[in-house]
C-alpha cells in the first residue's frame, strides 16, 4: 500500500500561484510513476502532469502547458507541482496519483493509477 497526502491547495488570484505537494510513504517511491489529476465541479477528472519514477519525463495537458511543473524528490518521497499564471478554470480539486512503474515514461491513462491522495482544492479566483 502506498498512501498518499497532498498539501498546498487554497485560494489564489488570477494570475498568482501556488506550489501543490504530495508526500507518499508505504513503499519504495522510486518506484513509481506519478501523476497529479484535478476534477472540476460537475466534471470529470481529467490528467493535468505526470512524470516518471526517475523524473527524466514529464507529461503536461495542453491545458497547462507552459504554466505548471512537475518534479519530484526521491529521497523526500514528494512529488509537486508548481502552478503559475492561474486561471479561473484552473479551480478544481487536486489528486496525486501512483502508479507502480519503472518505465520511461509515465503512463497517462487513470486506470493505471492505483493509489490516489484526498485531493486538495485550488480556487482561483477571477
Amino acid at each position: 500500500q502506498v498512501q498518499l497526502v497532498e498539501s498546498g491547495g487554497g485560494l489564489v488570484q488570477a494570475g498568482g500561484s501556488l506550489r501543490l505537494s504530495c508526500a507518499a510513504s508505504g513503499r519504495t517511491f522510486s518506484n513509481y510513476a506519478m501523476a497529479w489529476f484535478r476534477q472540476a465541479p460537475g466534471k470529470e477528472r481529467d490528467l493535468v502532469a505526470a512524470i516518471s519514477w526517475s523524473g527524466g519525463t514529464q507529461y503536461y495537458a495542453n491545458s497547462v502547458k507552459g504554466r505548471f511543473t512537475i518534479s519530484r524528490d526521491n529521497a523526500k518521497n514528494t512529488v509537486y507541482l508548481q502552478m503559475n499564471s492561474l486561471k479561473a478554470e484552473d479551480t478544481a480539486v487536486y489528486y496525486c496519483a501512483a502508479d507502480y512503474s519503472r518505465v520511461v515514461t509515465a503512463r497517462l491513462a487513470e486506470r493505471k493509477y492505483d493509489y490516489w491522495g484526498q485531493g486538495t482544492q485550488v480556487t482561483v479566483s477571477s
